[in-house]
């Protein structure tokens, strides 16, 4: 799959899949929960010069001897996990694509740190149509100022 395209939440980085995803994974181990600040993280790997960089460029911290994570500078979204001296792969982060259910992960790694209720959360339960409308209520219209699922001339827009 390639011509996908994504980003950070602010728009300041963005990029374009020239080449062909290899698989798409999930990494429980306890270096991507604290990277991404979530259960998982998820990634997609592409060859490295299968990515172009349309926006902006990633900053990067050397999260260990062999590994560089890449991020957004100024909003701070994860964005990839490689090779630190450069490979033959980058993972770029799933859900910064801008379609991210176009990639279904296929396997898993870090088992190890998984946490244990990961495997009910299906079963957690989800706010009634009344609790939903009494928020809305609560704290009014909310505008995002994220930036949208698809490339963009220019970010950002003037806000008012």
């Amino acid at each position: 799959m390639s011509g996908l395209t994504g980003g950070c939440q602010c728009g300041a980085v963005r990029f374009r899949i020239t080449g062909e995803v290899r698989y798409a994974s999930l990494c429980h181990c306890r270096m991507c929960q604290k990277a991404f600040a979530a259960p998982f993280a998820a990634f997609a790997s592409v060859p490295t010069g299968g990515v172009a960089w349309t926006r902006g460029q990633r900053k990067t911290f050397q999260s260990s001897n062999a590994i560089a994570r890449g991020f957004c500078g100024d909003c701070g979204t994860p964005l990839t996990f490689e090779v630190a001296g450069g490979g033959k792969h980058v993972a770029l982060a799933l859900c910064a694509f801008d379609d991210p259910a176009a990639l279904t992960p296929v396997r898993q790694s870090g088992l190890d740190a998984r946490i244990a209720w990961m495997d009910r959360v299906n079963d957690f339960p989800s706010p009634s149509a009344e609790e939903i409308a009494a928020q809305d209520a609560k704290y009014g219209p909310r505008a995002s100022y994220q930036h949208p699922d698809h490339d963009t001339e220019t970010w950002p827009p003037p806000w008012p």
